[in-house]
């Protein structure tokens, strides 16, 4: 039975992954191509305001539970947050300068390995521990 629940949190919270990395990556492709920032510009603005969406999917459905402690889940959050924008800022910069492929490329495959290896883990048995959708 565990194991069916961490299937469950493990599929709702890819797909709030996908739906914040979705508002993401648009928003850092509209401040790239259409206002003219720098890239890591982008990845800084549309990771913010793609937290705001992931946290909140995150908080009342894909590990929904004890309502308790949003004050310490939201700031062990803002520290995963900001990990991450400076993975995908450092992981697409490195894909980007150094291979010399294209920014929209270097951030998706970042973009994956930074989502699995370091965001879900960390939201999982962190900043959610103890919370779990049925």
């Amino acid at each position: 039975m565990a194991l069916i629940k961490e299937a469950k949190a493990f599929g709702r919270a890819q797909i709030s992954a996908f739906v914040g990395g979705i508002v993401d990556y648009l928003i850092m492709l509209v401040c790239v191509e259409f206002l003219e920032t720098h890239y890591v510009a982008g990845i800084v603005i549309g990771g913010i305001i793609g937290a705001v969406v992931n946290y909140s999917i995150n908080r009342n459905w894909s590990f929904a539970g004890n309502k308790e402690g949003a004050q310490q889940q939201i700031g062990k959050f803002i520290i995963v947050v900001i990990g991450s924008i400076l993975l995908k800022s450092a992981g697409t910069t490195l894909l980007t300068e150094v291979l010399h492929i294209d920014y929209k490329v270097s951030r998706l495959i970042t973009d994956a390995v930074v989502s699995f290896g370091f965001n879900y883990v960390l939201q999982r048995y962190w900043v959610f521990r103890g919370q779990m959708g049925s």
